[in-house]
């Protein structure tokens, strides 16, 4: 089974400039979680309400560390999570484009 959060949009302080640690910035996150299904389902509003609270917590300085924290504490949390593709996005960081990093996670359940 496949749970899928697309354009999950909320601010949040990261980045490693002066002006990013002082006031957050827009984030997107989307995600794709496969998980078995077997008579549980695994609960999207918990993902996306933990997602959402840590990197608004943390305040990361870099996205590479938000993924790899994430990553861990998606995996704690929801122990059946086989993969996981989560980007994030930072869409005003730069005047021309929308600069992501994406990671797949694969766990041994």
């Amino acid at each position: 089974m496949h749970i899928i959060v697309e354009d999950l949009t909320f601010e949040a302080i990261i980045g490693i400039l002066d002006f990013e640690r002082k006031k957050a910035q827009k984030v997107i996150v989307n995600l794709t979680i496969d998980y078995p299904y077997q008579e549980s389902y695994l609960d999207y509003a918990q993902v996306v309400n933990i997602i959402k609270t840590t990197m608004i917590e943390k305040k990361y300085l870099l996205i590479e560390d938000a993924l790899l924290d994430l990553s861990k504490i998606l995996k704690e949390k929801f122990s059946t999570i086989n993969t996981l593709n989560l980007k994030i996005t930072k869409p005003s960081i730069l005047q021309d484009c929308r600069v992501s990093v994406a990671e797949t996670y694969h766990f041994n359940s």
